[in-house]
């Protein structure tokens, strides 16, 4: 009895992780090296997710936010625009509110040579 109730348990916390939308995509991609300064980046999310933050930290300086514009509503692509800061680390924080309720976060860079 107490096996079938670990395997319903695990399933239950399985298909909950499932269902949260992901990062699938940026451009910027993750971890990339380019020559110059994009005007924006783009995020493409696995399902439908709401941007409530997106941050900029560049060289290692404190963060800043970005403007999320009219981007209010529910969706799976975003475009934000970028802070020409020059050359350097760029690191993208991104926070979020998928379409179960929960609160979702994550991270990608890229470097500007």
């Amino acid at each position: 009895m107490r096996e079938l109730f670990l395997a319903i348990t695990i399933g239950l916390f399985a298909t909950g992780a499932m269902a949260h939308s992901a990062l699938e995509r940026s451009t910027p991609s993750n971890e990339a090296t380019i020559s110059e300064v994009p005007t924006q980046v783009s995020m493409g999310f696995t399902s439908g997710i709401r941007l409530t933050k997106v941050a900029l930290t560049h060289a290692g300086e404190s963060s800043a936010d970005l403007d999320l514009g009219a981007q209010t509503a529910f969706g799976q692509e975003f475009t934000v625009p970028l802070k020409n800061l020059g050359s350097g680390e760029y690191v993208i924080e991104w926070r979020g509110l998928g379409a179960d309720g929960h609160v979702l976060n994550g991270a990608f860079s890229f470097t500007v040579e």
